[in-house]
């Protein structure tokens, strides 16, 4: 090994070891990552780490080159390649099954002589099949007539598919189900709305909490089936290496059979690489389910300035560093805040990853190293979220409180009783009586006295207050 691939490979095992082999004799911690995702918030992202990892990529290209390999055996097309054997199917089984950080790090020492991260896996497993008798023909069909594409759109995809089955999908259904409990137990809690700022036709809490679930419900089912498409058809995507070799192969439908063996759908129409417009829409998708939950933290935030909702604390809990009455909404701070960088870098991805000059660039390469970060910024986010959701406590003496007075709301519910009997200019006639004045409940009953309408309406209007103004409310959140 020449110096330089000694030394690459001494870096690695440093940091293995957590050492920093630099400046002094200084650990790796948290505390020195540069991404909050390895460093403050390392812990609430641990079901990512091998999925978008360093080691998690190798993991998913070793997966695919073995597979590949054992398809083309499997292939009576290809009588080079013979069928393997009993021991041969278990060996290249344990390359997949055990892979370890080990490995992970023996191919990053390759990698440090052949200046390829791709060509490295291919080197690796070569070491991994040793020199027995059957070993020499399926050495020299490791990456057959494969490009490095071929192998990383098919690790991304995968990876993508585990982020969100493992991660981002349980994630979701489990702010759903919090919120939609919410939703139901909180059904028949009269509340007031705000249009513009301004008092407005009540609600219920359950109501405007179930709102946010449907549109939840609509957004979590949008990504869920996001279409994952792969290809694998060659240096420039029309199968030349794989044709000039085996003319007589239906290699279309080798590919095909391929990736659909990964669950992935194959995507035969590309240049070198897949064009990521799939990962755009599944980018995309994501940013329309956060930009949901930005939505919810600010109501949710609001609302708790309002005091409509109080928060649970710890006992040495600190709110304010000078003011120690402080209890501060910082879950669902925190919660934008990060939703906000997730949906930074899903917008890049979807801007700049379909985008590529000619038949390949590699600006993509770099790029799709983040997925890791967005996905991490997003799981902090509904952490966070579903954190502050359980810590609210319903303050049903404040949301009462502001509701009883806001006799203003009936105006709607006079207003449209007059249009139904026929009283000439309604809405008008309301106008001029609670527009820039305090409406009071004295007010509006002597209104409603002289109003000529039926008497059983009469009364039903006298005996209307703004707490039982609500419509089907809490029917809808009940039914969510």
């Amino acid at each position: 090994m020449c110096y330089e691939a000694r030394r690459r490979a001494c870096i690695i095992r440093a940091l293995r070891a957590q050492v920093y082999t630099g400046f002094g004799h200084m650990k790796v911690s948290p505390l020195r990552a540069l991404s909050p995702t390895d460093g403050r918030y390392a812990d609430k992202v641990n079901g990512l780490r091998d999925i978008f990892s360093e080691y998690g990529l190798i993991r998913f290209r070793v997966l695919v080159e073995v597979r590949w390999l054992q398809s083309l055996a499997d292939d009576d097309t290809i009588p080079e390649l013979p069928p393997l054997s009993p021991v041969m199917k278990d060996v290249l089984n344990h390359v997949i099954d055990e892979f370890s950080l080990d490995d992970a790090e023996r191919v990053k020492d390759i990698e440090s002589t052949t200046n390829h991260d791709v060509k490295a896996v291919e080197y690796f497993i070569r070491e991994r099949l040793g020199d027995g008798p059957e070993t020499r023909s399926l050495k020299d069909f490791l990456h057959f007539a494969c490009t490095s594409e071929d192998i990383n759109n098919l690790s991304y995809a995968l990876m993508l598919r585990a982020a969100r089955n493992d991660v981002l999908l349980p994630m979701m259904r489990e702010l759903r189900g919090k919120l939609k409990t919410m939703a139901r137990e909180h059904a028949g809690q009269p509340m007031l709305s705000r249009t513009h700022g301004q008092t407005a036709s009540p609600t219920t809490l359950g109501k405007e909490l179930a709102n946010v679930v449907a549109r939840l419900d609509r957004g979590q089912k949008k990504f869920r089936d996001i279409e994952i498409r792969g290809k694998f058809n060659g240096a420039v995507g029309n199968f030349n290496a794989h044709v000039i070799a085996y003319p007589d192969a239906d290699w279309p439908a080798i590919s095909n059979r391929f990736v659909e063996s990964f669950g992935l759908e194959p995507n035969s129409y590309t240049t070198q690489i897949e064009p990521h417009d799939w990962t755009a829409e599944y980018a995309h998708a994501l940013m329309r389910y956060n930009t949901i939950l930005i939505d919810l933290c600010r109501d949710i935030w609001g609302y708790i300035s309002l005091g409509y909702f109080k928060q649970r604390v710890a006992k040495d809990e600190v709110g304010s560093s000078t003011m120690p009455h402080k209890v501060n909404p910082i879950d669902f701070e925190n919660a934008e805040g990060n939703l906000g960088m997730a949906n930074a870098l899903f917008g890049h991805f979807a801007e700049k990853l379909p985008v590529s000059r000619w038949q390949r660039d590699l600006t993509d390469s770099t790029v799709q190293r983040n997925f890791g970060v967005a996905a991490a910024y997003s799981t902090i986010a509904m952490q966070s979220a579903l954190k502050g959701l359980n810590r609210l406590q319903v303050n049903r003496q404040a949301i009462d409180a502001d509701i009883s007075t806001a006799w203003e709301v009936l105006a709607e519910a006079v207003q449209t009783i007059m249009r139904r009997y026929g009283i000439p200019e309604p809405y008008e006639k309301l106008k001029a009586l609670t527009r820039g004045q305090a409406v009071t409940r004295e007010l509006l009953q002597e209104f409603v006295a002289t109003l000529e309408i039926p008497d059983d309406e009469k009364k039903r209007l006298l005996e209307l207050t703004p707490e039982a103004y609500i419509g089907l409310a809490e029917r809808l959140a009940t039914e969510i």
